[in-house]
């Protein structure tokens, strides 16, 4: 039987870990482990604590404020590839699974012919909850899966070599798979890029992306900045790196959206984006 661990990363969110948790212990198949990354976040272990599925906190130390999530994450991997998992599901810690996630994830892993991919399920970007919260059977008839990424049917598998589509909400890999991609670069720090920086790696590493119908996760709401004004300086430090590696820049819609703010402009000289001196303005839109 394929051991499965599910690893998601929290600072916060306890709600929302506390509804994935909830999910997790109604679904078709429970995990073999699951691991929650704590990045500075002491108060994990009571939110998880006493229901199933059993949980392990693995702390994750943040320096300067700055989210690890590309480190988080292999700490997590490591963890649980230490513990014998033959097979890993990362969930973002505001995505609740769906029934049938790790039974499909599993299943698909069994093919040979997607053995060595990178298995995405679809996501969906639920409403806002109502008073009493989000209650779990009502969760697939409240938003459809996200129309920038490929919906295959329940049964269905889709191969691509699209790698610019991964993300990290929901993605499920072998030990074998994990290993031939050599995990997240962790040079990447904050927010943006390291996952797009992680499809690229698996592309390097010749494998591909298999979407997954049957295996969704939704997406609990939750306030959100459009572009992501506060990481500004993450996402370009982030951006600029990805750019020296691959050739190419990430996170295009939130760099030119940045730009049409006034926040970055892009230089000829040194042919990058680099961020704007602050005006007065300004000093109050980036709090």
């Amino acid at each position: 039987m394929t051991r499965i661990a599910v690893i998601t990363l929290a600072a916060g969110r306890h709600r929302h870990l506390a509804l994935q948790q909830a999910a997790l212990a109604a679904g078709s198949r429970a995990p073999h482990q699951y691991v929650v990354v704590a990045m500075d976040d002491a108060g994990l272990g009571a939110v998880l604590a006493g229901r199933p599925p059993a949980a392990t906190v693995v702390d994750c130390p943040v320096r300067d404020g700055v989210l690890p999530l590309a480190r988080a994450r292999n700490l997590g991997a490591v963890h649980a590839l230490d513990r014998g998992a033959d097979l890993l599901v990362f969930l973002d810690v505001d995505c609740a699974p769906g029934e049938r996630l790790l039974e499909r994830y599993a299943q698909v892993a069994r093919d040979p012919a997607h053995r060595r991919s990178l298995l995405c399920g679809t996501v969906a970007y639920l409403p806002p909850p109502p008073p009493a919260g989000y209650r779990l059977a009502d969760l697939p008839a409240l938003a459809a899966p996200h129309p920038a990424r490929p919906s295959p049917a329940p049964d269905e598998t889709r191969r691509s070599a699209d790698h610019p589509l991964f993300w990290s909400l929901s993605f499920a890999l072998t030990a074998e798979t994990w290993h031939a991609v050599g995990g997240f670069g962790e040079e990447y720090e904050g927010y943006g890029g390291e996952d797009t920086d992680y499809g690229q790696r698996a592309r390097a590493a010749g494998v591909p992306l298999t979407w997954v119908g049957g295996a969704p996760a939704f997406h609990q709401h939750h306030p959100v900045s459009s572009p992501p004004v506060r990481h500004l300086d993450d996402i370009l430090r982030n951006a600029r790196l990805f750019h020296r590696r691959w050739g190419w820049w990430p996170m295009t819609g939130w760099l030119d959206a940045f730009a049409e703010r006034g926040l970055i402009r892009w230089n000829r000289s040194t042919t990058s984006w680099e961020r704007t001196p602050p005006t007065g303005a300004d000093v109050g839109t980036l709090r």
